[in-house]
């Protein structure tokens, strides 16, 4: 992988890590809203495997380990270890609401990183969405309703292009 590959993927880390421990302010922002789109030049059944593939998304969520079976009302469990000797352990949770297949899943999303308490009020909603361009192309949107501070929302905001590349980047292999 080049040096600009690492640089990248470093800089997403990073964004991710600053969302995730920035807790100046104790309740979910439910207002903030993230919603960013990127073409993928891969068919739509590809794009989804991509989403719903534990394997594949422990390569662009840090290693993340990925428990579901995706059907409404089901858990979802993300959790993982990090750290530089991996001392430090997450396990982020939530419920998938809707799952249409090769179109939409939405979750929703807890994560002790916040700093918020595990209710309701304190989940925010993840939604994929796939949109069918042609047979070799899908529209793909990420969107993130529901913050725990403004700098989390900015830092999101900002950090999520090169999030959506790296994904496609990964999606067009």
């Amino acid at each position: 992988m080049s040096l600009s590959k690492h640089i990248d993927r470093l800089i997403v880390l990073f964004s991710f890590l600053y969302f995730v421990f920035n807790t100046e302010k104790k309740i979910m922002n439910q207002s903030l809203i993230v919603s960013q789109s990127i073409t993928v030049n891969a068919p739509v059944e590809k794009v989804w495997n991509a989403l719903t593939d534990p394997a594949i998304i422990a390569e662009y969520l840090f290693s993340t380990e990925t428990i579901t079976d995706w059907k409404v009302g089901s858990e979802i469990i993300f959790q993982g270890v990090y750290g530089d000797n991996k001392e430090f352990s997450y396990r982020d949770r939530g419920i998938i609401l809707e799952n249409i297949f090769n179109q939409t899943i939405s979750y929703s999303y807890w994560s002790g990183f916040t700093g918020l308490e595990d209710k309701p009020g304190n989940y925010a909603t993840v939604t994929y969405t796939l949109k069918r361009i042609d047979d070799d192309h899908t529209g793909f949107t990420w969107t993130q309703k529901g913050f725990a501070t403004e700098a989390g929302y900015q830092h999101s905001l900002n950090g999520m292009p090169a999030f959506l590349e790296q994904i496609k980047a990964i999606m067009e292999r």
